[in-house]
């Protein structure tokens, strides 16, 4: 295009916009992830998975945090112990997964359970889906629980309790069918340990934030 003096003028271009055009915004996400937490509350009060019950005070103030009290199934090492979950939600709700731990003064003792209450599951981080739910993973938990053979903490428990962050998603965790550790894992020897021989171990790196 041609400027007053005949000088060609460069035509400004708008910026291209990589990302589609969201219709919605954040109260639109935030209606839509208490609209969930509201209906997975209701399923967890009618129907709760066997040994759970909603601690009703911990959601009169929020939506966004709740505490789940948790008895041992019978005929398991945690027959008649009881414990106390709790959960924790994201505006991403239910994309991103729910902070869970055990919290409380009983802690269970349990090779994938450290003593401040974090957990080593594979639902709570690569393997959640937004097709899950609160009960999904009070399931998880119980079957976890129910299938423990021997009582004992994981092995590197007072390394990672003195060394983590306070939210157990902050941990990056690995889960392998094998029990050996990965040559191309030996810069994180100190921060990286097996948790078990047998079964599904588990393998952590600390994200120091």
């Amino acid at each position: 295009m041609l400027g007053p003096r005949g000088v060609t003028r460069a035509r400004r271009l708008r910026p291209l916009r990589l990302w589609p055009r969201w219709p919605w915004g954040d109260g639109f996400i935030m209606a839509s992830m208490q609209k969930r937490l509201q209906k997975e509350l209701l399923a967890l009060q009618n129907d709760p998975p066997p040994g759970m019950t909603l601690n009703e005070k911990s959601v009169q103030n929020s939506i966004t945090q709740w505490i789940v009290d948790m008895e041992g199934a019978p005929g398991t090492l945690y027959e008649g112990e009881k414990f106390q979950l709790l959960f924790k939600f994201s505006s991403r709700y239910p994309f991103d997964s729910p902070q869970v731990m055990f919290t409380g003064e009983n802690i269970p003792v349990h090779p994938h359970v450290y003593s401040n209450g974090h957990i080593c599951l594979s639902i709570l981080t690569e393997d959640w889906s937004p097709a899950l739910s609160v009960q999904s993973v009070c399931l998880s938990i119980i079957s976890m629980l129910s299938s423990c053979k021997e009582k004992r903490r994981p092995p590197d428990n007072s390394f990672y309790v003195r060394t983590c962050n306070k939210n157990p998603k902050k941990t990056k965790w690995w889960y392998h069918a094998s029990g050996e550790i990965k040559k191309g894992m030996t810069a994180y020897m100190e921060s990286t340990v097996q948790l078990e021989k047998d079964g599904n171990p588990c393998f952590f790196e600390l994200e120091y934030r």
